[in-house]
């Protein structure tokens, strides 16, 4: 049937209305028609994500206007705020996530629960793993393939990856600072801290910020360590990350009092140099689109001395 109706498009003898076109180029347009309304349809319309991840993804490929509902902890971009909850990061509650009616739910990959949750209730969903920078270009690849939006996707990764490679490739200028990334502690005390090691987004991160990870004898994501072995370590730099808090509050008095603990400990070269900052932007812990603004972030920290005690 397509070859004959192609056949008599090209002349061979196809019928013609009373005054009008061609038979065929009246099907061709109602066919073209039926194409894009399904297209469209194919798109998730309705989406829910259940971590900052993807929402800022989402929000980055231009789908945000789609999702219908996010995490406890999704809170950039701001239009995300005002966005129905369903659960915090670890246990995204599936009824909520049901009475929003969505289309399409992204998932973490290790939510086993949850996946087995949404398939009694008839739910689509896509696992999404994230961890590291390669799996940042991963999920952003898989989310653009989605949502019907893959060259977007690319665009975005290629524009990312531009980036890091010039904050690669700007010089050095001498030794690499030594840095210790505290990523937990009790809040006001320096007593439960837990660092980054090299291997974690974080610690990927610093790298191409043009810093070097004081923990380099450990295989461990994030170690917990105690005050005598940041002491023994004596980083250049400390980087203190271990309280994003209340994202509303100033972010002065925020930085300001992640540093304060820190200050008391003359002995440690970091303080003495004025090389002590509290840093409380989530892009740092949200490995994703803003992968280049934590890079950006560190690296000004590491080329800065103007908080001496």
């Amino acid at each position: 049937m397509k070859m004959s109706l192609l056949g008599e498009e090209r002349g061979q003898g196809a019928p013609r209305g009373p005054g009008g076109p061609p038979y065929f180029g009246v099907l061709r347009a109602c066919i073209a028609g039926m194409l894009l309304v399904f297209s469209a349809q194919a798109q998730p319309m309705r989406i829910v994500s259940t971590f900052p991840s993807v929402t800022e993804t989402l929000f980055a490929l231009g789908a945000g206007d789609r999702v219908v509902g996010v995490s406890n902890y999704c809170r950039y971009p701001a239009a995300a705020l005002s966005l129905p909850k369903v659960g915090t990061y670890t246990k995204p509650d599936a009824e909520k996530i049901a009475l929003l009616r969505p289309d399409l739910v992204f998932i973490e990959k290790s939510a086993a629960n949850l996946a087995d949750r949404l398939d009694a209730l008839g739910i689509k969903h896509a696992e999404i793993r994230i961890g590291s920078l390669a799996e940042v270009y991963s999920m952003i690849h898989d989310i653009g393939r989605a949502v019907g939006l893959p060259d977007r996707a690319e665009r975005l990764n290629g524009e990312i990856r531009t980036r890091l490679d010039a904050f690669r490739a700007q010089p050095g200028g001498g030794n690499r600072p030594k840095v210790l990334i505290v990523v937990g502690r009790t809040p006001g005390l320096l007593t439960n801290l837990t660092a980054a090691g090299p291997g974690p987004y974080i610690g990927e991160l610093l790298e191409i910020a043009g810093g070097s990870n004081v923990l380099t004898g450990t295989s461990m994501a994030y170690p917990r360590i105690s005050l005598e072995t940041v002491v023994r370590l004596n980083p250049d730099v400390i980087l203190d990350a271990s309280n994003m808090g209340d994202a509303s509050a100033d972010t002065s008095l925020r930085e300001a009092h992640l540093r304060e603990p820190w200050l008391a400990h003359r002995e440690l070269a970091a303080v003495q140099n004025g090389m002590v900052f509290g840093l409380t932007s989530e892009s740092l812990v949200t490995p994703g689109p803003r992968v280049v603004d934590a890079v950006e972030l560190i690296r000004q920290a590491l080329r800065r001395k103007d908080h001496r005690p």
